[in-house]
This record gives C-alpha cells, structure tokens and sequence, in this order.
C-alpha cells in the first residue's frame, strides 16, 4: 500500500493537518496497520518536496499549533494516475508458511505440526474477522476490509490443507534436493 497515495487521496477532501490524516486513515483503513504519526509527517514533508502537497497555513483548533496541508494540482494528477494504474500480480509468491514448512523439513522438525498451529491461528483470527464485520454498526469499509482479509486467509487455508495432504511427496522432494 502506497502511503504517499493514501495521504493524498485523504487531502482529496481537503486541507488536514498530520494528526488528522492519521487518524482518518486509521479509520478508513481498519483492518491495515496504523500509520505512526513519524510515517505520517515524513510523508507530508516528502509530498511537499515533491510539489503533490502544499503548506495551507496553521489551525490551533484551541489546541498546539498544526500545519495545514493540501494536494496540490500536481498531487491530484498523480493520484488520479496511480489509481487508475492496475496492480500488476506478483511476479513471485513470497509465502512465509512454505518457507517454515521447507524449513522444518531440512532442520527435521514437524511440518505437519506447524501446518496444524498454523491452521488453527488463522481459524482464530477469522473469528475474529467475522465478529469484526458482524458487529452491530459496521462501517462498510470495515465489513469490505474484513471480507478481503477473510478471503486471503481462507485461501491461505485451503493452501495449508493441501500442503499437509502433500506433505511426504514434500518431504522425499526436499530430501533428494
């Protein structure tokens, strides 16, 4: 995910301040990591050398002092590209479960073993996901994030059930390597 994007798509609306953008991205964007309040003026600062984003002036809103900021014409060009830019699919799969599966394979541990505490980590965290999307009030964009995650993980899931029926053709293959 393209933090410089989100931020401009979020200054689409108008000018902000840091600590307004980043706790509208944290709501907009539920089930991502929260940006670090760092990330998100390193950010600004970037956007503003870039000419995408401009100072508009300070707002004390009865508080500190904060910085205003703004797309400029230039960052609402550039953010019209890159989201009307297809996301190409990734040319190689870098899967963290298959290399620990391979890998306690060459160390002799149990792959299987893991297969099944991997299995049961992702069933608990799509409880989790459905209790998310199921609670009364729901934002949309809540329920389409957890519905994406839901979905990744299911397949992850039927990958795991597949690896595990595969799992001694696997490891007589890893072996002869």
């Amino acid at each position: 995910m393209s933090t410089r994007h989100i931020l401009l798509g979020l200054l689409a609306t108008g000018p902000s301040h840091g600590y307004d953008l980043k706790r509208r991205h944290d709501e907009r964007f539920p089930q991502a990591r929260p940006l670090a309040y760092g990330q998100v003026y390193t950010t600004l600062q970037r956007l503003v050398r870039d000419g995408l984003a401009q100072v508009d002036g300070t707002d004390s809103d009865g508080g500190p002092e904060r910085t205003m900021y703004r797309a400029t014409d230039e960052g609402t060009h550039e953010l019209a590209r890159w989201a009307g830019e297809i996301a190409p699919p990734a040319p190689f799969v870098a899967n963290e479960i298959f290399a620990k599966v391979v890998v306690a394979i060459l160390a002799g541990g149990d792959p299987a073993g893991y297969l099944s505490a991997q299995r049961a980590a992702h069933m608990e965290r799509m409880r989790e996901l459905t209790a998310v999307k199921a609670a009364q009030g729901a934002d949309l964009a809540t329920v389409l994030s957890a519905d994406y995650a839901l979905n990744h993980l299911d397949a992850d899931l039927r990958w795991m059930n597949t690896t595990a029926a595969r799992l001694t053709t696997l490891t007589a293959e890893v072996d002869a390597a």
